[in-house]
C-alpha cells in the first residue's frame, strides 16, 4: 500500500497499525464490485435466475458504473457424490441444462465476468459436495469453465476441527494459481479465527462478520457477537447496525488486494426500508472499502434502489486511488445515538454523520475532532443531497438529520 507521508502521519495518529502486503497479483487492488444470488434465491438458482440477472446489470446502468461481477453461489451444483461422478464436481443438470461454461461465455458476452461458489469442507452448507480434497481438480474445472470469481465458504463441518481455515483456504488459493488464470478469491469463513490477521496472504476478500440479516437495526437472535474480535462472530443474523459497528475495530487492515467483506448488500431486499436507512447502508459499505455485491433481485427491485447503487459520487470513495477506509471517532461518537467517521481521500478527506435516535437532531463535527485533518479552510460537499455546503474554516453542523440518516461530507482542501 502506498501513502503520502501526510497520510501514513494520519494513520499513526488515529492508532492504525499498516496492515502486511496483500497477494501481488494484481487481482482486487480495488473493492470488488458486482452481484450474487444468495440473499434472494438462497440455493434456487438456475440458468435464468443467472441470465437475467447478467442483463440487468447491464439495462439498469449497474455495469456502466462498476458493478462487473455476476456470480452464483450455493444451489448450481449437482447433489452427486465424490465416488458417483469420479471425482468431479458437476452441475445440476435440471437447473443449468447448458453447463456452466455455457453460461460464463453467454456472460462474458454482455462484457461481464462470472462467479461461482464452493466449499472448503467435504460438504457445502447445503450439503452439496464440496471442494475439500479436491481443490486442484476443481480448481481447474472453473478455469475450464471460464469462471473468474470464486466465493469459497466454510461449512467444513468435521475437518473445521482438523484443519485450521489457513490451511483450508491455503489450500483452494494455491489450486487456483496453478490454473494460470486470473480468479478473485473471496474468502467467506464469516470473521472466524480473526481473518484481518492472515487472509491478505490467502485470499482477495474475507468475510469480517457472520451472515448479514434483513434488518437495518435490529439483530437475530444468532448475531452473538457484538465486536470484531468476539469469538461468535461467524454466527449470522447480524443487522446493517452491527456490521458498522464491528467495522470500527479493524478498517486499519484495508488495503489493495484485501478487503474486508461487509457481507452482500441488502439495498432492495428489506421490505418498508427507508431511503435514509438504505443511503446509509451503502454509505458505509463503499466508504469502509467493502466489496459492493448486490444481494437484491435484480428483476424486480425498485427504482429508488437502483438509483443509490448507482450513486457515483458514492461509489467514488469506495473505489478511491488511496485506497485507505476512514476511521471511527469515539471522543465525539455517543452509543445509540450518534456516530462519526473520517478518513483521508486521493483529492480530500470525508466524513460520515450518523443519526441513531428516532427522533431529529443536528449533528456537529469540528475539524480539529478528526486526527491528521490540515489546519485550514475546507470545502464541503453533501454527496446524498448533491449540494455545497460552502467553506468552513472551523467545522460544519448539519441540522435536521433524520433518524438512521447518514450524512456524507467531502472535505475539498480550499486554496485561497
Amino acid at each position: 500500500m502506498k501513502f503520502s507521508s501526510t497520510n501514513s502521519f494520519v494513520l499513526v495518529l488515529s492508532g492504525l497499525t499498516l496492515p502486511a502486503a496483500a497477494l501481488n497479483d494484481g487481482i482486487a487492488r480495488k473493492p470488488q464490485m458486482g452481484f450474487n444470488t444468495w440473499n434472494s434465491f438462497k440455493a434456487t438458482i438456475d440458468e435464468s435466475v443467472m441470465v437475467t440477472a447478467a442483463e440487468k446489470l447491464v439495462s439498469l446502468g449497474l455495469k456502466g458504473v462498476g458493478y462487473i461481477y455476476a456470480n452464483m453461489d450455493e444451489g448450481w451444483q449437482a447433489n452427486y457424490t465424490r465416488e458417483e461422478t469420479g471425482g468431479k464436481l458437476l452441475a445440476n443438470s435440471t437447473r443449468f441444462p447448458n453447463g456452466i461454461k455455457h453460461l460464463a461465455d453467454r456472460i462474458h458476452n454482455l462484457g461481464l465476468k462470472v462467479g461461482i461458489y464452493s466449499d472448503a469442507g467435504v460438504w457445502s452448507c447445503f450439503k452439496n459436495p464440496g471442494s475439500y480434497g479436491y481443490e486442484y481438480e476443481d480448481a481447474q474445472d472453473f478455469a475450464d469453465w471460464g469462471i473468474d470469481y470464486l466465493k469459497y465458504d466454510n461449512c467444513a463441518g468435521a475437518e473445521s476441527y482438523y484443519h485450521p481455515p489457513q490451511v483450508r483456504f491455503g489450500e483452494m488459493r494455491d489450486a487456483l494459481k496453478a490454473t494460470g488464470r486470473e480468479i478473485l478469491f473471496s474468502l467467506c469463513e464469516w470473521g472466524y479465527m480473526f481473518p484481518w490477521l492472515w487472509s491478505h496472504e490467502i485470499g482477495h476478500s474475507y468475510r469480517m462478520s457472520g451472515d448479514i440479516y434483513q434488518h437495518y437495526t435490529v439483530d437475530k437472535s444468532g448475531c452473538r457477537g457484538k465486536t470484531a474480535y468476539s469469538l461468535t462472530t461467524g454466527d449470522g443474523g447480524c443487522s446493517v447496525l452491527t456490521i458498522i459497528r464491528k467495522m470500527r475495530e479493524i478498517t486499519q487492515y484495508q488495503q489493495p488486494g484485501s478487503w474486508a467483506d461487509m457481507d452482500m448488500l441488502e439495498i432492495g431486499n428489506v421490505v418498508n426500508a427507508t431511503v435514509y436507512e438504505e443511503q446509509t447502508h451503502f454509505s458505509y459499505w463503499a466508504a469502509l472499502k467493502s466489496p459492493l455485491i448486490i444481494g437484491a433481485n435484480l428483476a424486480t427491485i425498485s427504482n429508488s434502489s437502483v438509483e443509490i447503487l448507482k450513486n457515483t459520487e458514492i461509489i467514488a470513495l469506495n473505489q478511491d486511488d488511496l485506497t485507505v477506509a476512514p476511521w471511527y471517532i469515539a471522543s465525539i461518537s455517543i452509543e445509540n445515538n450518534q456516530q462519526y467517521w473520517a478518513g483521508p481521500l486521493s483529492d480530500g478527506w470525508v466524513v460520515l454523520m450518523t443519526n441513531e435516535l428516532k427522533t431529529e437532531q443536528d449533528l456537529t463535527i469540528k475539524w480539529e475532532d478528526i486526527d491528521g485533518l490540515p489546519a485550514g479552510k475546507w470545502r464541503v460537499r453533501d454527496i446524498w443531497e448533491r449540494k455545497d455546503l460552502g467553506v468552513k474554516s472551523e467545522g460544519v453542523t448539519v441540522e435536521g438529520v433524520k433518524y438512521f440518516q447518514t450524512k456524507v461530507l467531502k472535505l475539498t482542501k480550499e486554496k485561497r
